[in-house]
């Protein structure tokens, strides 16, 4: 293979190890494979993380946790996404009618 084409074949993988070229594949090939056993393929990565939450504790009602926490399961989320997401949408809501008042 020349130099090129083995250019052309690498970008189309979208992964190094397993040679997969979607991440459907990448994902079935971790399932059935550990990292311990393709560790020297790897290198150091080095990444910056910025992350602007704050977490907040609120007491809640236990059978409204309890009722979150089965809508979130419900939804495949966890209760503190869904949390989120709620009061996103009600703020949402809210924000029109504290202009007009």
């Amino acid at each position: 293979m020349r130099k090129n084409d083995k250019r052309k074949a690498s970008a189309r993988r979208k992964s190094s190890v397993s040679g997969a070229g979607t991440y459907a594949a990448i994902g079935e090939f971790w399932d059935e494979h550990d990292l311990s056993d393709y560790w020297s393929g790897t290198r150091p990565a080095r990444g910056d993380v910025n992350l602007e939450s704050e977490e907040s504790l609120y007491a809640i009602e236990k059978g409204l946790s309890e009722t979150i926490r089965r809508e979130a399961r419900e939804r495949g989320v966890s209760p503190h996404t869904l949390v989120n997401l709620w009061l996103q949408e009600k703020i949402q809501k809210l924000k029109p009618q504290s202009r007009r008042g």
